[in-house]
């Protein structure tokens, strides 16, 4: 494991603490159990969906952000970016999953991650349901509330548990449910639960043995990858690579299956997504 740079760990404990801070504003504006019944707007597609709370979330880790480590860089899912005068950028997910946000489906998470050179060095993905905190610093490990993470240990694809997600629009959705549905003949079984942030984090877990999934937006996995490497993962990243898995895919999974894993999505399609 590479050395722990000093300067890392306080921009962990600032992602910590405002993603707990966002979490609790975000888990209030929710109210009880049942429906969101709040404002709701759509962005790419009908199904895309933003919520007065997402906005109000992201406000607030501007405010906070700009109040703890003023002059930096930020940029989010909701606002854009914000320009900083440094090399550090905060990318911020003020609610990933807000479709199950939107229902009253309990696997959200405030996502928020601190880069040097487009490099997550620190992140922490908190979730407003349970109070769940998950965090890592480059070099130093990633935790779940404060327990050290690993991820799985298996070697064998066919007896895996493999994460995935899908576009909102209808068209891309469907070639990606293909891919899946061959994918699914070389797993024990795949899971849709449609917070990015998170599936990263159960790998991290060792709660899912790897995940992948198309079109990710830079603030869906900019906190999960890292906490998903600094646990034992081998994590790919849409960077453009030309692997065979085409341009825009992220991949995270157990050491012991990643090259299976890819060349089993190679298989089936994942390139022409």
């Amino acid at each position: 494991m590479e050395a722990v740079n000093p300067d890392f760990e306080p921009l962990r404990t600032t992602a910590v603490t405002i993603g707990t801070e966002a979490a609790e504003l975000v888990q209030r504006l929710r109210g009880g159990p049942g429906g969101f019944h709040g404002e709701v707007d759509t962005k790419s597609t009908e199904t895309d969906v933003v919520t007065a709370a997402d906005k109000a979330s992201e406000r607030l880790i501007r405010s906070r952000l700009a109040q703890l480590r003023p002059g930096e860089a930020i940029l989010g899912e909701e606002g854009g970016a914000d320009p900083g005068a440094g090399r550090l950028l905060w990318v911020v997910d003020p609610i990933d999953g807000t479709v199950n946000y939107l229902y009253g489906l309990p696997w959200y998470a405030v996502s928020i991650a601190a880069q040097l050179d487009g490099v997550s060095v620190a992140a922490a993905v908190v979730e407003p349901a349970s109070g769940r905190v998950w965090s890592a610093v480059r070099g130093g490990g990633a935790t779940l509330d404060g327990t050290p993470l690993r991820a799985s240990a298996t070697t064998r694809l066919e007896l895996s548990l493999v994460g995935t997600g899908y576009a909102y629009a209808v068209e891309r959705r469907a070639r990606q449910a293909d891919v899946s549905a061959a994918l699914a003949r070389h797993t024990r079984d795949l899971r849709r639960t449609g917070s990015a942030a998170l599936d990263l984090c159960a790998v991290a877990a060792g709660w899912l043995d790897a995940y992948y999934e198309h079109g990710l937006g830079h603030w869906d996995w900019a906190g999960g990858s890292l906490i998903a490497e600094e646990a034992g993962a081998l994590v790919r990243l849409p960077d453009g690579t030309e692997d065979g898995l085409g341009g825009d895919i992220t991949l995270a999974a157990a050491p012991g299956i990643a090259v299976d894993l890819a060349e089993a999505l190679r298989a089936a399609g994942a390139a022409k997504i």
